[in-house]
């Protein structure tokens, strides 16, 4: 019996709480103290980030602009499903996003949105995915989960800070209000720093961890 949990334990989809290292790869976030918080050292790929946020234009893109721009290493897309605003091309190539291999697609319905990125993902094109959903089914989240492991895939998906206290199946959720933002869930162990400062800039955003005085670390729920 014992051998039997130790051989599970070692499965790559398997993971424990306190475990600090990540199960999946992951792609380096362009803030030093917040890859210091992730496990692994970055967001996870072949997994979903879910980005919940008070409302539009709160650095929430910007914070993952960098990594979109390394996703998309060997001739891979990104694609933005249903964004809120048409998508500013000057601002996406001065992260370093290459316009020729960008895309964005506005859908009439959530089940259409999700349709695309789901097939988006599996099909391996794209090295990451930006979706904008509010509420829907948590069996189309975990479609959306498992597509981003096939496609071995940075998949994103932002929805309004309402959601950030609801179960999902997301390996990494944040929630950003104001200039807070904080990580709500996390698969494996957190560093010490759970909360940040995140500051707007002309040239996109900075993330610094909040004061020590300050600092309350947050319950990270492994949902």
């Amino acid at each position: 019996m014992a051998a039997t949990i130790e051989s599970l334990l070692h499965r790559p989809d398997v993971w424990r709480a306190g475990d600090r290292h990540a199960t999946t790869p992951t792609l380096a976030t362009g803030h030093r103290e917040l890859d210091a918080a992730l496990p692994g050292g970055g967001w996870p790929l072949q997994a979903l980030t879910e980005v919940c946020h008070a409302r539009p234009g709160l650095g929430e893109l910007s914070l993952m602009l960098p990594a979109f721009a390394r996703a998309m290493s060997d001739d891979r897309w990104l694609l933005f499903v249903s964004a809120p605003h048409l998508p500013y091309a000057p601002a996406l190539a001065a992260a370093g996003i290459d316009l020729e291999r960008f895309a964005h697609l506005r859908c009439a319905t959530t089940e259409q949105a999700l349709w695309a990125a789901e097939q988006a993902l599996r099909s391996g094109v794209c090295g990451a995915i930006a979706l904008w959903l509010g509420h829907c089914d948590p069996n189309a989240l975990r479609r959306l989960q498992l597509a981003a492991e096939a496609g071995r895939s940075l998949a994103v998906l932002y929805r309004p800070l309402a959601h950030a206290e609801q179960a999902s199946p997301a390996a990494l959720r944040l929630a950003i209000d104001g200039e807070q933002l904080r990580i709500v869930k996390c698969r494996g162990a957190l560093g010490e720093i759970g909360r940040f400062v995140l500051r707007r800039a002309s040239q996109g955003v900075s993330v610094h961890a909040e004061a020590p005085s300050a600092r309350v670390l947050p319950f990270v729920r492994a949902r």
